[in-house]
């Protein structure tokens, strides 16, 4: 998102409370996180505000998000959703969802959760979080992890200064209030990834 959400958001029926109480909030809760990298992904090449007014029909699609339902899903599921006009029908980000369901599923098993996931490569600099996100999930480019990470509090961005709202995430301490260190050592970053097992 741009300086401009923060101005133009309040007051909005959908992205009023998003901007308000979600976007830039920290994150841990396995669905919340889950749900939005899926609509990161399916926002590409669209406007945010089209995700949102599907976000109900994306819930219902999705099993709430839980990530062992949706890693469940199979070709009929597939099916299912290309035929619900309610979300988005791109057979690529559907296909992305249900894979990146099952890699959370993963990293649960080596790390006990997709947040202590994200918390075991934080601090990077985006250009190192989106070569990890590129390995470890589908459909993960530099702006929708760029976005998903803002989203959930772990790159700051989400809001300018002078929003309200800036305030309110600043003092829940979220991820991106810690220092990052730009490495800018290749090697280092690779031993940390091959130790994670990327």
């Amino acid at each position: 998102m741009t300086a401009a959400y923060c101005r133009a958001a309040p007051g909005h029926p959908l992205h009023g409370p998003y901007h308000d109480s979600e976007y830039g909030f920290p994150a841990g809760d396995e669905a919340v996180l889950f749900e939005r990298l899926a609509l990161e992904i399916n926002q590409a090449g669209l406007s945010w505000l089209t995700v949102l007014r599907k976000r109900e029909a994306f819930r219902s699609a999705f099993a709430g998000f839980a990530v062992d339902r949706v890693a469940a899903f199979g070709d009929d599921d597939v099916a299912r959703l290309m035929g619900d006009s309610g979300i988005i029908r791109n057979r690529l980000k559907i296909a992305a969802v249900i894979d990146n369901a099952r890699k959370v599923q993963e990293l649960r098993a080596q790390y006990g959760s997709f947040d202590a996931w994200l918390r075991a490569h934080h601090p990077r600099p985006l250009p190192e979080w989106t070569r990890l996100f590129r390995r470890t999930f589908r459909f993960t480019g530099g702006e929708i992890v760029g976005e998903f990470l803002m989203s959930v509090g772990y790159l700051p961005g989400a809001h300018e200064p002078d929003c309200p709202v800036y305030a309110r995430i600043g003092a829940l301490r979220p991820p991106w209030a810690e220092p990052v260190q730009a490495t800018g050592d290749a090697a280092e970053a690779r031993e940390i990834d091959a130790e994670a097992g990327f």
